[in-house]
């Protein structure tokens, strides 16, 4: 344990007498190459850590990050780095107990775009700025779930588009922004910026291509033309669980490591970052940390968004409905691993083509220990949040590929029966659930129906789910399990459900 006054926080001068491995380069010497939109809790935990592995290596210092917020709330997150001065520190913590903290220095700038918006379009415009990334969440591309469409009517894509017609006012959205700087870049005959999208979305370049694109064409048919022809949006996939972090985390990190940080990242050991290699207007040498650069990223892609986020759903709901509150309380329950397995064995895995390099049998044993790390106290109630934007996209196109090849989907209707029975608002003690959703109302009131009278009136949205309330192959094994939830509670019907499995 440590005492008051031996606890240093975190700042450039702290720096050479940090009780923890800190940055060995010069950040005085570091440039801003890369903007990076989102910076939460992942980003730290990924991007800007590998980044920072090239910099202690003497490599990347004109690849530095300036974080940018779009949102009212990133100012929490601009206010905690600016007054330590963009340093943070990222613990990684161990089955065993055991931490490792790290202090990261590869962010050295922040910029809230709603406080200055002409500045953050000016920075993004900046010819030093040669990548502009983001975690702006899955809900964040505003596309319809069911058919991709852009969404126009939404009140900061609108806001955003009379802004840019008329020539008043700063925009609000991502979109207006990113476009905004592309159109200046343009204008003044400076080569694009590559967009990385990091967002957990199949093909999530190409997502962001068609929905910049999207934006920008509603503007000017030829700036959008230019925009998708012109600027790079390659895909990536990207993994490491990374917890909320929490005001244990930063006391921890005071009586173990003597460090004080108003907002560490907290992560497990295991990280992945598979890369499509096409920057046109350069790149850090990202292979040089470990990230593996690729060709086609989609086998990876799909790997991961179909086995490691379909199973935190596929945990997350029955779960908490069961009277658990953690990811590794869950997982230390051998009925919750075997369901997770034979999800993954007979209804993900089939819809997988080859991945080169990995044994996906190896793979989906991993994930359950990486699940069961007590350590990283993974709630489920962040593995429930936001689901109407997460279910479509990991979830539904398994049930759709599966369809069509004539397999199963028993497992999989089963996960969205759970969904469906969790967003009624209460577990199985009767305690009431937070719904954590941007389409909280909709599907609370969609839940509610399914009790007075409609049981298939969640999946009756066809924004989320198409046309699957309309395919009795599918609305069999849902109906059957959203029983099952409702008068034989979660654990019971999970012991079922891998009963049937075998």
């Amino acid at each position: 344990m440590t005492s008051a006054d031996q606890v240093l926080p975190l700042s450039t001068s702290a720096v050479p007498f940090l009780p923890v491995p800190a940055p060995r380069y010069d950040r005085s010497a570091v440039r801003t190459g890369i903007v990076h939109i989102g910076v939460g809790g992942f980003h730290r935990a990924h991007e800007a850590m590998y980044l920072d592995r090239l910099m202690n290596a003497g490599l990347a210092l004109d690849w530095g990050v300036c974080g940018m917020g779009v949102l009212p709330g990133d100012l929490a997150m601009r206010n905690a780095l600016a007054q330590q001065d963009y340093l943070y520190t990222l613990v990684i913590k161990h089955p065993d107990g055991t931490t490792d903290p790290r202090v990261i220095g590869s962010i050295v700038d922040f910029v809230h775009a709603p406080d200055d918006p002409e500045a953050a379009i000016e920075r993004l415009a900046d010819s030093a700025v040669r990548i502009v990334s983001l975690t702006i969440t899955e809900g964040g591309y505003n596309f319809n779930q069911a058919t991709g469409a852009f969404d126009a009517a939404n009140p900061d894509v609108v806001h955003d588009l009379a802004a840019a017609r008329n020539g008043v006012g700063g925009p609000r959205s991502v979109f207006g922004l990113v476009v905004e700087a592309l159109r200046r870049r343009r204008q003044r005959g400076v080569a694009p910026f590559t967009v990385l999208s990091c967002d957990n979305l199949q093909g999530n370049g190409d997502v962001a291509r068609r929905q910049f694109t999207a934006y920008a064409s509603l503007i000017d048919s030829s700036l959008g033309a230019w925009i998708g022809q012109d600027v790079a949006f390659p895909n990536c996939m990207v993994d490491r669980i990374t917890p909320v972090t929490l005001d244990r985390d930063r006391q921890q990190l005071e009586a173990m490591h003597a460090v004080h940080d108003r907002w560490p990242v907290i992560c497990e050991p295991f990280a992945q970052w598979v890369l499509e290699d096409h920057f046109p207007a350069g790149r850090p040498s990202f292979e040089e940390s470990g990230v593996q650069m690729v060709e086609d990223v989609s086998p990876y892609e799909l790997m991961k968004l179909r086995l490691l986020n379909a199973s935190h759903q596929a945990l997350c709901y029955p779960g908490y409905l069961a009277g658990y509150r953690f990811a590794h309380e869950v997982c230390a329950d051998p009925a919750f691993v075997a369901y997770l397995l034979a999800y993954m064995d007979r209804e993900a895995t089939p819809t997988l083509s080859l991945v080169p390099g990995i044994d996906l049998a190896a793979y989906k044993c991993q994930l359950i220990e990486r699940f069961a790390n007590p350590a990283v106290g993974d709630t489920l109630a962040r593995l429930c949040a936001e689901s109407s934007d997460r279910i479509p996209k990991w979830l539904v196109p398994v049930v759709r590929d599966n369809l069509a090849a004539g397999r199963p989907v028993d497992l999989s209707a089963a996960i969205i029966a759970s969904w469906a029975r969790y967003a009624e608002g209460r577990d199985e003690q009767g305690a009431p659930i937070d719904i954590v959703d941007r389409r909280r109302e909709a599907v609370m009131a969609a839940a509610g129906r399914q009790l007075t009278g409609d049981p298939l009136a969640f999946i009756r949205d066809r924004d989320l789910f198409g046309d699957l309330a309309e395919r009795p192959e599918f609305t069999a094994p849902y109906l059957r399990a959203l029983d099952s939830f409702h008068q034989l509670g979660a654990r019971a019907t999970i012991e079922r459900l891998v009963a049937a499995s075998r």
